[in-house]
């Protein structure tokens, strides 16, 4: 992930290739702004990433955890929090991914509003020229898909929620700080939300 070969814009597709590796010491990614590299997913690394790093001196050390890792020269306590050196540009246009896409729909189905078991649906179905796009795929629970299958809206008597639309990146890293991972270490709290409003 973080061979010398690798550019800048890398960093921001490789977070979580391997999500079992983010259960334990994960490391919070800031960009040189302090900003979260991503909120969507989050931009987390494994903590074996976030030492290579350090020795790569790509990025700065802001929070460790209490526990350590040992090596046969030196004990290392495992970063929580790390800020790149370098400042990477954010992407502009939001990725057409699942997860994304759930995101974007809050994770509830766009039909009746459950949340869990969700899978995505084609408001125009492929069928009958509908295309996989931001604006013809919704998330959607298995009973509503089930229900509508292959169906227009009309015919199925579904309604949407909301109409299906490409979002901004704005509307995402909006939408991604309610939804933060089910790990959140108390050194990240002030890197997440020190730009929401403050409660009188």
């Amino acid at each position: 992930m973080l061979d010398d070969h690798h550019g800048g814009s890398d960093f921001r597709t490789q977070f979580v290739r391997d999500p079992a590796s983010l259960r334990r010491n994960p490391a919070l990614v800031l960009n040189a702004d302090f900003r979260p590299l991503s909120y969507y997913p989050l931009s987390l690394w494994p903590w074996q990433e976030a030492i290579k790093a350090v020795f790569l001196d790509r990025v700065s050390i802001i929070a460790e955890y209490d526990e350590v890792v040992r090596s046969q020269r030196e004990v290392i306590r495992i970063p929580s929090v790390v800020v790149l050196r370098d400042y990477v540009k954010p992407r502009k246009r939001v990725a057409f991914t699942r997860f994304n896409l759930f995101l974007r729909d809050e994770f509830c189905c766009q039909y009746c509003g459950a949340r869990g078991d969700l899978t995505f649906d084609h408001v125009v179905p492929r069928s009958r020229g509908g295309v996989t796009s931001w604006e013809n795929v919704v998330a959607a629970c298995s009973p509503c898909n089930l229900k509508k299958a292959n169906r227009s809206l009309r015919q199925s008597g579904l309604r949407l929620r909301h109409a299906p639309r490409r979002p901004s990146t704005e509307e995402m890293h909006a939408i991604g700080r309610r939804f933060p991972p089910n790990h959140l270490h108390d050194s990240w709290i002030d890197y997440l939300y020190w730009d929401a409003e403050l409660e009188s």
